[in-house]
């Protein structure tokens, strides 16, 4: 396992803990495969006790997203013209986040001070969400000229609604926490002081309940709407974006601190 991703058991709970704090938890290859390795562990852990997956973060913040650094090394895997054919990269990294969706446990997602872009994505993969008060939430990817694309526009559609999600998408903005509980982004929002106390409160509730019981409903509620068409039309239209100069343009203007989008969330 790299050490960006790290994992725990601790009784009932199996932990995920995003370990790259000193890049303020961005995502990159390493850490989306570190992710893949994590939930196999997981899913064998349900044969030996595990009932909760807990998603979190070391560092100030839970995670700035995707780390743009990583551009300029994609054609090392995916060949020199992967702009051209963007599917397998997508792929890869939807994969990963339907083996979150879709792993036999419930899966909380405990974030602290900002989760952006991709990070979100990730999030809005799990089956709940718990939030310390101020972090701020966002999927600032229209600012740079593309989509979410990795599940994120399909999931957050089905969470709110079209007219909602067209809302985050569209303005790129950052929410505050507040609206992002009451529009059913985060299912909870506790101080910060009280965050820990709160999250094992729930999976002591969630733990009360047969773990079959539990496993067989979370397959119920997503198999009643299946995400593999949005997922593809997520993939198509990220295709043709990244071939842009917009998108181009604004991952230089990033790298070089000269674009003006606050992935901090300040």
């Amino acid at each position: 396992m790299s050490d960006v991703v790290l994992t725990r058991k601790a009784e009932a709970v199996f932990e995920v803990i995003l370990n790259r704090a000193d890049k303020r938890n961005a995502m990159n290859d390493e850490m989306m495969t570190a992710l893949s390795v994590a939930f196999d562990e997981a899913e064998r852990e349900f044969n030996n006790g595990a009932r909760v997956v807990i998603i979190r973060a070391e560092g100030r913040a839970f995670s700035s997203g995707i780390d743009l650094t990583q551009f300029a090394s994609l054609g090392d895997e995916f060949g020199e013209n992967w702009r051209e054919n963007l599917f397998p990269f997508t792929a890869k990294y939807q994969a990963v986040f339907n083996k979150i969706e879709n792993c036999s446990l419930p899966v909380i997602c405990v974030m602290h001070g900002y989760c952006l872009g991709m990070a979100l994505e990730m999030a809005l993969a799990c089956d709940f969400r718990i939030a310390a008060e101020r972090t701020k939430l966002g999927l600032p990817e229209t600012r740079l000229g593309i989509i979410p694309d990795v599940g994120g526009t399909v999931r957050l559609m089905k969470l709110i609604g079209p007219s909602r999600a067209k809302d985050v998408i569209m303005t790129g903005r950052n929410l505050d926490i507040d609206q992002a509980c009451n529009w059913g982004i985060v299912n909870y929002v506790y101080p910060k002081d009280e965050l820990e106390e709160k999250v094992a409160e729930f999976v002591a509730e969630l733990c009360a309940s047969s773990p079959l019981a539990v496993s067989y409903t979370k397959r119920v509620i997503n198999d009643i709407s299946d995400n593999a068409r949005g997922l593809q039309v997520e993939a198509w239209a990220q295709a043709q974006l990244f071939r842009t100069q917009d998108f181009i343009n604004a991952v230089d203007a990033m790298l070089n601190k000269t674009y003006p989008i606050d992935w901090e969330g300040k």
